[in-house]
């Protein structure tokens, strides 16, 4: 790393301390000539991720954008914000490790109402119903239906298929 201050190529590093939750690391370094310090920052390049909407239109992932859609179905709920930005960090780290440079955003939405089904019903069905564009009651309905047949088979059945002591029918 050249020096900052008089282009020496040489420097040594005094410390180093992951920064931004991980993302990049800080390092604290001097110049094996001048002996002045300069801090550098070291941060992984991140290949764009492409999300490609239904009518083939792409454009670059913005991360703000499922936060703004979490905030709405979330309203007048008790579901922090702290917890939607994780759950935002966790889709795009989802994204990011899937490998895929273009992803659709049918996958996107699918990812947001899995991980939304998790932290809140309520504010999952809000999102499902705009996402997958309700048209009538009987709609909503099926959506709840599934959603508490979901919720009773987990309560019946273990996250490995064990029966856990519940009778069907019983709550």
């Amino acid at each position: 790393m050249r020096c900052v201050f008089c282009g020496y190529a040489e420097s040594r590093v005094l410390d180093s301390r992951p920064v931004e939750e991980g993302r990049s690391i800080r390092r604290r370094r001097e110049c094996q000539q001048c002996a002045k310090r300069f801090t550098t920052y070291e941060r992984l390049e991140e290949v764009p991720l492409i999300v490609v909407k239904t009518d083939n239109r792409r454009e670059l992932f913005d991360p703000s954008k499922i936060l703004k859609g979490l905030i709405k179905a979330c309203d007048k709920r008790t579901v922090p914000v702290t917890v939607l930005e994780q759950m935002v960090n966790d889709i795009e780290r989802d994204l990011r490790n899937s490998l895929e440079r273009e992803i659709s955003s049918k996958q996107i939405g699918e990812l947001v109402m899995q991980h939304l089904r998790k932290v809140d019903q309520v504010a999952y069905v809000r999102f499902a119903s705009v996402y997958r564009n309700f048209e009538d009651i009987s709609t909503f309905i099926d959506e709840i239906r599934k959603l508490q047949k979901e919720i009773q088979d987990s309560r019946e059945y273990g996250e490995n298929g064990e029966v856990t002591g519940g009778v069907k029918g019983e709550n």
